[in-house]
């Protein structure tokens, strides 16, 4: 099981290596979007370089994920997954596979510790409590030397 906390504050203000965007499925150009979420704040305070970078990948298969460079946030990485679905909707399939396929990726290089949003929750649809007991279900399953921390959004 991954070593996995639960905070409260904004997703922006960890101090983790990499963290986590939930994304689309990245198959409308990302600046006919209108900034939200995590994705807005990200766009905000990093600049649109991560999503430069995200366009350039094409579309994601609904509950994976792809790594990008951090713009301007003091972070190695992004790792953006695919939450929702074409109807801007999570579903316990797509949260569980975004927390795999985002493990997956921070197993891989080898990340020390990330930070997740509730996957699925906003506008993905699902309530807070449920997608968070998902992304504990599916870490439950999971291997991994990163500190994972789950970041539930409270503003300051």
């Amino acid at each position: 099981m991954a070593n996995v906390r639960i905070v409260e504050g904004d997703l922006l203000d960890q101090n983790v290596e990499v963290i986590v965007n939930a994304w689309n499925r990245n198959i409308i150009p990302w600046w006919l979007l209108l900034p939200q979420g995590v994705s807005g704040a990200i766009k905000r305070k990093g600049g649109l370089a991560p999503f430069f970078a995200l366009g350039k990948l094409g579309a994601i298969p609904l509950g994976k994920a792809v790594c990008t460079k951090a713009g301007k946030l003091p972070y190695r990485a992004i790792i953006h997954v695919a939450g929702i679905n074409m109807w801007w909707r999570a579903s316990p399939y797509s949260i569980r596979e975004s927390v795999r396929s985002a493990i997956e990726i921070a197993n891989r290089e080898k990340f020390q510790s990330l930070a997740f949003p509730i996957i699925g929750a906003g506008s993905g649809g699902f309530k807070e409590d449920a997608a968070l007991e998902h992304m504990l279900s599916a870490l439950s399953e999971l291997t991994t030397d990163a500190e994972v921390l789950i970041v539930k959004y409270r503003r300051h």
